[in-house]
């Protein structure tokens, strides 16, 4: 029997001590698409003081949570997709009837890479990853005479952009006025 019709949950694993403006775009983003198309949100592993910017906690949709996806999926782990960039099985369509959860691992990481993702592999998800069209490091125009290539690979859409959350092209090019002590 297919479950194709029962609401999915994305997570993502959120193992940093702060949740910064970039993440906060991406949180909001993927929040706001979820609720859309009836599915749920959640951040797990939050640190227990995680200071949630205001933007954040009034975004509907969102799930905070403290555990961990291998805390509150271990009964279920067949029913968890391990979304991760080093995985060896494609993801398809098929699929939605085969899994309820999909958790974002090292998909909205660092650059480079750190695989805290490997944990959770260790631990028995599954991990298939799709051939969805992306766009490596792409060039970001400041203005007529600035740039700035991003050191990640985005998911492309039909005109070969990167697609980004909305105010994450603002925000790349409010950062981009920073000068080096600004950053350091």
């Amino acid at each position: 029997m297919s479950d194709m019709g029962k609401p999915k949950t994305y997570v993502v694993e959120h193992l940093d001590p702060e949740c910064g403006p970039w993440s906060t775009l991406e949180y909001v983003a993927i929040a706001i698409e979820s609720t859309e198309a009836g599915a749920r949100f959640c951040l797990s592993s939050a640190p227990q003081d995680l200071d949630l910017p205001e933007l954040l906690r009034a975004t509907k949709g969102l799930h905070v949570t403290h555990q961990g996806v291998e805390d509150i999926y271990r009964d279920c782990k067949d029913r968890v997709c391990l979304l991760d960039p080093a995985a060896k099985d494609e993801l398809n369509p098929t699929d939605a009837d085969v899994f309820d959860v999909f958790v974002f691992g090292g998909i909205l990481g660092d650059d480079p890479p750190r695989d805290r993702t490997s944990e959770l592999r260790k631990k028995g998800f599954v991990a298939p990853l799709n051939q969805i069209q992306y766009v490596d490091h792409p060039e970001i125009r400041i203005d007529e005479h600035e740039s700035t290539q991003m050191p990640f690979r985005y998911a492309k859409d039909n005109q070969g952009k990167p697609v980004m959350p909305e105010g994450m092209l603002e925000l790349i090019k409010k950062d981009s006025d920073k000068g080096f002590e600004d950053l350091v």
